[in-house]
């Protein structure tokens, strides 16, 4: 008997349109939140959307929205009294927005463009996960939970759980965890007590600190520690970098799931992860073009990007991102075939000028030629005309990709000659590998190589030939 596909568990969405987002815009952020939710591992059942000024204080949407998201999860849809703990004196670690002025009674309306709660299309009441497209307070996160019964996640969380799962190198594990950590920090609560107090000083005299500020301070070290693990990493990679640093060097950046893992493996013939999933390479690759080219040209997959990546994950993925900064030519990888393109290769330009990358020689490299309709095509010729467009499942396209890469850094050549002694076999191995050889003489003191390399790579080989006399 054969047996039948584990159901997957279920995850609704909610989004808000704000007063600065088109009706375009806020559709394709909600479709790009369920892909992430479906990357996670859910089916998505549904979405309640609204039309608001702002995100209602107390739980993102309106009662009446709120009780129909709770058609989705079985939940009552109403949230219950809080009962605010007494501050004791001096505490400083109040909740930044346990005073909300702005919270709606409970029942009542918040002022927003409220529709009536109807039946819920398609709600069966058994989704377990709420999505949130924007970033929430502790607050409304524990307000949402009350009122569905269900776990609640917002945009930041769930691109965050996504990293979590796909780390897989020592660097990208601390790099998440240091983003993680920072997510959590602030939203820390304090437990069943209300904030009882620890001895302090000397003799146990003082106020001491209350619970949550000695979480809150544990955090702050597992940081600390957790960079300076980092530090030691970003140093490996950074002797690793230096030694290839007169090397040509290509970078392929882009929005998550643009394809840029496939075209590593077309281009390189390595057997790098691919998935169609967002996100599925955090760590990053480098390999040589193949068939190997003389002088030899390396190339790096980097993390993709997404619509407002949190700023802790850009800053903890500085290191790796460093192989875009430091690379001679950056291929950016966008996904033709996508509607929403124009938005991602804004915010891809936007995170390579945060890095420091911004000025670097960059090739648009439209990807998925084969899934892109003609009207895209024509509105990437039109818009565009510098930029290639292939896929990275033709043979053809890749080899196309390959010659302009080759082409780029022959440009940047100098014609030169190398007189290395017969004794200096590395030299001789080293000339083959980071210089074109257009010919070689042989006498009875050693071998004259008549090469094109950069002017860099010249200047180093004529020096190490030299010593070598």
């Amino acid at each position: 008997m054969q047996d039948r596909p584990e159901k997957r568990p279920r995850a609704v969405l909610v989004g808000v349109q704000l007063p600065d987002a088109s009706e375009s815009d806020h559709r394709l952020s909600l479709a790009e939140l369920e892909r992430l939710v479906h990357t996670l591992g859910y089916d998505v059942v549904g979405a309640v959307t609204q039309r608001r000024p702002h995100l209602a204080a107390a739980a993102v949407v309106g009662v009446g929205k709120l009780h129909e998201l709770a058609q989705y999860t079985g939940g009552t849809g109403v949230i219950p009294p809080a009962v605010k703990p007494k501050k004791r004196k001096g505490d400083a670690d109040a909740e930044e927005d346990e005073d909300d002025d702005d919270a709606p009674l409970l029942g009542a309306d918040d002022g927003g463009d409220e529709d009536e709660a109807g039946e819920a299309t398609g709600a069966t009441g058994d989704a377990t996960v709420v999505a949130v497209d924007h970033d929430l307070s502790p607050t409304q996160v524990r307000n949402l939970e009350q009122a569905t019964g269900a776990q609640v996640l917002d945009r930041t969380s769930v691109i965050l759980e996504i990293f979590n799962r796909h780390a897989r190198s020592r660097e990208a594990r601390l790099q998440v965890e240091i983003a993680r950590l920072a997510y959590a920090a602030p939203r820390l609560r304090e437990s069943g007590g209300g904030g009882d107090r620890v001895r302090g000083g000397v003799g146990g005299k003082g106020s001491g600190e209350s619970a949550l500020e000695l979480d809150r301070r544990k955090v702050r070290d597992r940081i600390a520690e957790l960079r300076h693990e980092l530090e030691a990493v970003a140093r490996e990679q950074d002797t690793r970098r230096a030694r290839r640093q007169q090397q040509s060097r290509v970078a392929l950046v882009g929005y998550t799931n643009a394809g840029k893992s496939s075209l590593m493996r077309a281009l390189t013939g390595s057997e790098v992860y691919v998935a169609d999933k967002l996100f599925a390479t955090l760590d990053t690759t480098v390999r040589a073009l193949h068939p190997e080219s003389h002088p030899r040209v390396l190339v790096s997959d980097t993390v993709g990007f997404i619509k407002k990546l949190p700023h802790d994950l850009v800053a903890s993925f500085r290191s790796t991102l460093d192989e875009a900064r430091e690379a001679s030519l950056v291929l950016h990888v966008v996904d033709g075939s996508d509607p929403d393109h124009p938005s991602q290769l804004r915010v891809t330009r936007e995170v390579l000028a945060e890095i420091g990358a911004g000025d670097i020689d960059a090739k648009l490299v439209f990807n998925k030629r084969d899934q892109m309709t003609d009207a895209q095509r024509e509105e990437v010729a039109r818009e565009h005309p510098e930029a290639l467009v292939i896929s990275a499942r033709d043979p053809a396209d890749v080899a196309r990709l390959r010659a302009f890469i080759l082409e780029h850094f022959d440009q940047g050549m100098v014609d030169g000659v190398v007189a290395v002694p017969y004794g200096a076999k590395g030299v001789i191995a080293e000339v083959h590998r980071d210089a074109k050889v257009v010919a070689e003489t042989y006498d009875d003191v050693g071998a004259t190589f008549q090469v094109r390399a950069t002017p860099e790579v010249l200047a180093r080989l004529q020096s190490l030939a030299a010593k070598a006399e």
